[in-house]
Protein backbone atom coordinates (compact mmCIF):
# COMPACT_ATOMS: atom_id res chain seq x y z
CA UNK A 1 0.00 0.00 0.00
CA UNK A 2 1.26 3.54 -0.96
CA UNK A 3 2.01 5.85 1.50
CA UNK A 4 1.55 9.69 2.15
CA UNK A 5 2.74 11.64 4.36
CA UNK A 6 -0.21 14.55 5.58
CA UNK A 7 1.71 17.33 6.97
CA UNK A 8 -1.66 19.48 8.20
CA UNK A 9 -3.16 20.85 11.16
CA UNK A 10 -5.80 18.68 12.98
CA UNK A 11 -9.21 20.78 13.38
CA UNK A 12 -11.95 18.95 15.09
CA UNK A 13 -14.81 20.90 13.51
CA UNK A 14 -14.48 22.35 10.04
CA UNK A 15 -14.34 18.95 8.34
CA UNK A 16 -11.19 20.33 6.86
CA UNK A 17 -6.81 19.28 6.62
CA UNK A 18 -6.32 16.04 8.69
CA UNK A 19 -9.89 14.97 8.96
CA UNK A 20 -11.03 15.52 5.52
CA UNK A 21 -7.30 13.93 4.23
CA UNK A 22 -7.70 10.97 6.43
CA UNK A 23 -10.58 9.08 4.76
CA UNK A 24 -10.70 10.50 1.14
CA UNK A 25 -6.90 8.85 1.16
CA UNK A 26 -7.51 6.04 2.72
CA UNK A 27 -10.66 5.02 0.85
CA UNK A 28 -8.77 5.46 -2.30
CA UNK A 29 -6.80 3.11 -1.08
CA UNK A 30 -3.62 4.68 0.05
CA UNK A 31 -2.68 5.30 3.69
CA UNK A 32 -2.10 8.59 5.27
CA UNK A 33 0.30 9.40 7.90
CA UNK A 34 -0.40 12.58 9.44
CA UNK A 35 2.28 14.82 10.62
CA UNK A 36 0.01 17.60 12.39
CA UNK A 37 0.83 21.27 12.31
CA UNK A 38 -1.47 22.26 14.70
CA UNK A 39 -4.44 20.94 16.94
CA UNK A 40 -7.52 22.98 17.01
CA UNK A 41 -10.94 22.82 18.42
CA UNK A 42 -12.24 24.16 15.21
CA UNK A 43 -10.94 25.59 12.18
CA UNK A 44 -9.82 28.89 11.96
CA UNK A 45 -13.35 30.53 10.39
CA UNK A 46 -14.74 29.47 13.83
CA UNK A 47 -15.69 32.90 15.63
CA UNK A 48 -13.58 31.51 18.15
CA UNK A 49 -11.13 28.58 18.70
CA UNK A 50 -8.27 26.91 20.66
CA UNK A 51 -4.77 26.45 18.95
CA UNK A 52 -1.68 24.18 20.06
CA UNK A 53 0.72 25.07 17.88
CA UNK A 54 3.01 21.77 16.83
CA UNK A 55 5.86 23.13 15.84
CA UNK A 56 8.21 22.40 18.52
CA UNK A 57 6.98 18.53 18.22
CA UNK A 58 7.40 18.30 14.65
CA UNK A 59 11.07 17.45 14.55
CA UNK A 60 10.10 14.71 17.41
CA UNK A 61 8.15 12.96 14.53
CA UNK A 62 10.92 13.37 12.12
CA UNK A 63 13.26 11.77 14.20
CA UNK A 64 10.86 8.85 14.94
CA UNK A 65 10.29 8.14 11.44
CA UNK A 66 13.98 8.60 10.54
CA UNK A 67 14.32 5.93 12.88
CA UNK A 68 11.44 3.56 11.47
CA UNK A 69 13.63 4.33 8.23
CA UNK A 70 10.17 4.94 6.56
CA UNK A 71 10.05 6.20 2.77
CA UNK A 72 6.81 8.07 1.43
CA UNK A 73 5.64 7.43 -2.37
CA UNK A 74 3.55 11.17 -1.77
CA UNK A 75 3.99 14.11 0.46
CA UNK A 76 1.00 16.93 1.10
CA UNK A 77 1.27 19.86 2.98
CA UNK A 78 -1.61 22.24 3.81
CA UNK A 79 -2.51 24.33 6.49
CA UNK A 80 0.62 25.92 8.59
CA UNK A 81 1.48 28.32 11.64
CA UNK A 82 4.11 29.93 10.02
CA UNK A 83 6.97 30.78 8.43
CA UNK A 84 9.05 28.55 11.17
CA UNK A 85 6.79 25.56 10.08
CA UNK A 86 7.70 25.56 6.39
CA UNK A 87 11.42 25.53 7.09
CA UNK A 88 10.44 22.32 8.99
CA UNK A 89 8.79 21.28 6.24
CA UNK A 90 12.07 21.85 4.31
CA UNK A 91 14.04 19.39 6.59
CA UNK A 92 11.15 17.00 6.16
CA UNK A 93 11.75 17.03 2.17
CA UNK A 94 15.36 16.59 2.82
CA UNK A 95 15.19 13.61 4.55
CA UNK A 96 12.30 11.53 3.64
CA UNK A 97 11.41 12.76 -0.33
CA UNK A 98 13.16 10.37 -2.67
CA UNK A 99 13.32 10.43 -6.51
CA UNK A 100 9.82 9.12 -7.18
CA UNK A 101 8.17 10.73 -4.29
CA UNK A 102 5.34 13.07 -5.61
CA UNK A 103 5.14 16.41 -3.72
CA UNK A 104 1.89 18.26 -3.58
CA UNK A 105 1.66 21.45 -1.70
CA UNK A 106 -1.56 23.05 -0.97
CA UNK A 107 -0.52 26.70 -0.63
CA UNK A 108 -3.17 27.40 2.20
CA UNK A 109 -3.29 31.08 3.17
CA UNK A 110 -6.22 32.83 2.15
CA UNK A 111 -9.65 33.13 0.77
CA UNK A 112 -12.29 34.86 -1.30
CA UNK A 113 -10.27 37.50 -1.24
CA UNK A 114 -9.33 37.55 2.71
CA UNK A 115 -6.08 36.16 4.17
CA UNK A 116 -5.94 33.15 6.85
CA UNK A 117 -5.77 34.92 10.95
CA UNK A 118 -2.32 33.48 11.10
CA UNK A 119 -0.90 34.83 7.43
CA UNK A 120 1.81 37.01 7.76
CA UNK A 121 4.21 38.23 4.41
CA UNK A 122 7.30 36.10 6.15
CA UNK A 123 4.58 33.19 5.71
CA UNK A 124 4.23 33.89 1.91
CA UNK A 125 7.68 34.60 1.23
CA UNK A 126 8.55 30.94 2.60
CA UNK A 127 5.33 29.49 0.97
CA UNK A 128 6.92 31.10 -2.66
CA UNK A 129 9.72 29.09 -1.84
CA UNK A 130 7.82 26.12 -1.17
CA UNK A 131 5.92 25.73 -4.26
CA UNK A 132 9.04 26.29 -6.52
CA UNK A 133 9.99 22.46 -5.47
CA UNK A 134 6.41 20.85 -6.01
CA UNK A 135 5.16 18.46 -8.57
CA UNK A 136 1.37 19.70 -7.71
CA UNK A 137 0.48 22.99 -6.45
CA UNK A 138 -3.48 23.68 -5.65
CA UNK A 139 -4.13 27.35 -4.78
CA UNK A 140 -7.29 28.86 -5.04
CA UNK A 141 -7.72 31.94 -6.70
CA UNK A 142 -6.59 34.05 -4.04
CA UNK A 143 -3.38 31.98 -3.36
CA UNK A 144 -2.78 32.21 -6.88
CA UNK A 145 -3.21 35.85 -6.66
CA UNK A 146 -0.74 35.99 -3.33
CA UNK A 147 1.65 33.90 -4.84
CA UNK A 148 2.19 36.03 -8.47
CA UNK A 149 1.09 39.15 -7.61
CA UNK A 150 -1.95 39.47 -9.71
CA UNK A 151 -4.26 41.87 -7.90
CA UNK A 152 -7.42 39.65 -6.55
CA UNK A 153 -8.78 43.42 -6.43
CA UNK A 154 -8.42 44.05 -10.16
CA UNK A 155 -9.34 40.34 -11.39
CA UNK A 156 -12.56 40.68 -9.83
CA UNK A 157 -13.44 44.24 -11.62
CA UNK A 158 -13.13 42.30 -14.93
CA UNK A 159 -17.51 42.55 -16.33
CA UNK A 160 -16.42 39.64 -19.31
CA UNK A 161 -15.85 36.30 -18.35
CA UNK A 162 -13.70 35.70 -21.36
CA UNK A 163 -11.33 38.74 -20.06
CA UNK A 164 -11.23 37.49 -16.11
CA UNK A 165 -10.20 34.01 -17.47
CA UNK A 166 -7.43 35.22 -19.13
CA UNK A 167 -5.83 37.38 -16.35
CA UNK A 168 -5.98 34.22 -14.20
CA UNK A 169 -4.83 32.04 -17.19
CA UNK A 170 -1.77 34.10 -17.51
CA UNK A 171 -0.92 34.23 -14.06
CA UNK A 172 -1.72 30.56 -13.85
CA UNK A 173 0.85 30.09 -16.35
CA UNK A 174 3.66 32.22 -14.60
CA UNK A 175 3.28 30.57 -11.87
CA UNK A 176 3.84 27.46 -13.48
CA UNK A 177 7.01 28.41 -15.46
CA UNK A 178 8.09 29.59 -12.14
CA UNK A 179 7.83 26.26 -9.89
CA UNK A 180 7.91 23.55 -13.22
CA UNK A 181 4.56 21.75 -11.31
CA UNK A 182 1.74 21.38 -12.32
CA UNK A 183 -0.38 23.88 -11.35
CA UNK A 184 -4.81 23.45 -10.60
CA UNK A 185 -6.48 26.45 -9.31
CA UNK A 186 -9.76 25.97 -7.42
CA UNK A 187 -12.33 27.98 -6.94
CA UNK A 188 -13.04 29.80 -10.33
CA UNK A 189 -15.59 31.73 -9.95
CA UNK A 190 -16.07 34.38 -13.07
CA UNK A 191 -18.77 37.09 -14.04
CA UNK A 192 -21.51 35.94 -15.42
CA UNK A 193 -24.00 37.93 -17.96
CA UNK A 194 -26.60 35.64 -16.28
CA UNK A 195 -27.31 36.48 -13.00
CA UNK A 196 -29.62 33.75 -12.34
CA UNK A 197 -26.60 31.56 -13.29
CA UNK A 198 -23.37 31.71 -11.26
CA UNK A 199 -20.34 29.58 -12.49
CA UNK A 200 -17.66 27.67 -10.41
CA UNK A 201 -14.78 25.64 -11.49
CA UNK A 202 -10.99 24.86 -11.61
CA UNK A 203 -8.31 25.31 -13.89
CA UNK A 204 -5.64 23.29 -15.18
CA UNK A 205 -2.34 24.20 -16.26
CA UNK A 206 1.16 21.98 -17.37
CA UNK A 207 3.19 24.20 -19.02
CA UNK A 208 1.78 22.36 -22.68
CA UNK A 209 -1.72 23.17 -22.09
CA UNK A 210 -4.66 24.39 -20.43
CA UNK A 211 -8.14 23.81 -19.14
CA UNK A 212 -10.79 25.39 -17.37
CA UNK A 213 -13.98 23.24 -16.63
CA UNK A 214 -16.81 25.27 -14.98
CA UNK A 215 -20.02 23.85 -13.08
CA UNK A 216 -22.94 25.87 -11.37
CA UNK A 217 -22.72 27.65 -7.88
CA UNK A 218 -24.83 27.95 -5.30
CA UNK A 219 -22.68 31.47 -3.72
CA UNK A 220 -21.71 29.67 -1.02
CA UNK A 221 -18.32 28.49 0.57
CA UNK A 222 -17.47 25.92 2.50
CA UNK A 223 -14.88 25.00 4.68
CA UNK A 224 -12.87 22.33 3.28
CA UNK A 225 -13.30 22.04 0.30
CA UNK A 226 -10.12 22.83 -1.11
CA UNK A 227 -8.86 19.98 1.15
CA UNK A 228 -11.12 17.50 0.23
CA UNK A 229 -10.00 18.62 -3.80
CA UNK A 230 -6.14 18.42 -2.82
CA UNK A 231 -6.62 15.00 -0.93
CA UNK A 232 -8.42 13.61 -4.34
CA UNK A 233 -5.64 14.87 -6.63
CA UNK A 234 -2.98 12.60 -4.38
CA UNK A 235 -5.44 10.18 -4.01
CA UNK A 236 -5.69 9.92 -7.85
CA UNK A 237 -1.80 10.58 -8.68
CA UNK A 238 -1.05 7.31 -5.88
CA UNK A 239 -3.41 5.58 -8.30
CA UNK A 240 -1.35 6.32 -11.43
CA UNK A 241 -4.08 8.62 -12.67
CA UNK A 242 -3.12 11.29 -15.22
CA UNK A 243 -4.34 14.28 -13.59
CA UNK A 244 -7.46 15.32 -15.80
CA UNK A 245 -8.63 12.00 -14.47
CA UNK A 246 -7.97 13.52 -11.10
CA UNK A 247 -9.88 16.60 -11.52
CA UNK A 248 -12.97 15.50 -13.25
CA UNK A 249 -12.95 13.15 -9.92
CA UNK A 250 -12.71 15.34 -7.21
CA UNK A 251 -15.41 17.63 -9.01
CA UNK A 252 -17.68 14.85 -9.11
CA UNK A 253 -16.82 14.25 -5.39
CA UNK A 254 -17.10 17.40 -4.04
CA UNK A 255 -20.31 18.49 -6.30
CA UNK A 256 -22.43 15.86 -4.76
CA UNK A 257 -21.59 16.99 -1.59
CA UNK A 258 -21.99 20.62 -2.06
CA UNK A 259 -25.43 20.03 -3.34
CA UNK A 260 -26.28 17.79 -0.71
CA UNK A 261 -24.72 20.43 1.74
CA UNK A 262 -26.95 23.08 0.23
CA UNK A 263 -30.24 20.84 0.58
CA UNK A 264 -29.91 20.15 4.16
CA UNK A 265 -28.61 23.97 4.66
CA UNK A 266 -25.17 22.61 6.48
CA UNK A 267 -23.73 26.03 7.57
CA UNK A 268 -20.59 26.69 5.78
CA UNK A 269 -18.80 27.00 8.58
CA UNK A 270 -18.86 23.75 9.09
CA UNK A 271 -17.87 22.05 5.52
CA UNK A 272 -19.86 19.62 3.18
CA UNK A 273 -21.19 16.01 3.58
CA UNK A 274 -18.65 14.14 2.20
CA UNK A 275 -18.84 11.21 3.96
CA UNK A 276 -22.14 10.28 2.16
CA UNK A 277 -20.10 10.05 -1.36
CA UNK A 278 -16.64 8.30 -0.31
CA UNK A 279 -18.03 5.49 -2.22
CA UNK A 280 -17.64 7.49 -5.68
CA UNK A 281 -13.77 7.56 -4.98
CA UNK A 282 -13.55 3.72 -4.91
Amino acid sequence: MKKVAVIQDLSSFGKCSLTAAIPVLSVMGVQAVPLPTAVLSAQTGYPSFFCEDFTSHMHSFMEEWSKLQVSFDGIYTGFVTGEEQIHNIFQFIETFRKKETVLLVDPVMADTGEVYKLFTDELLVRMKELVKIADVITPNVTECCLLTGLSYERLHRYSDEQDYIQALEDAGNRLQQETGAKVIITGVNPPSADSDKRLIGNMYLDGSRSFYRAMEYNGESYSGTGDLFASVIMGSLMRGDDLDQAVKRAETFLTEAIHDSSMEQVPTVEGVNFEKFLRLLL
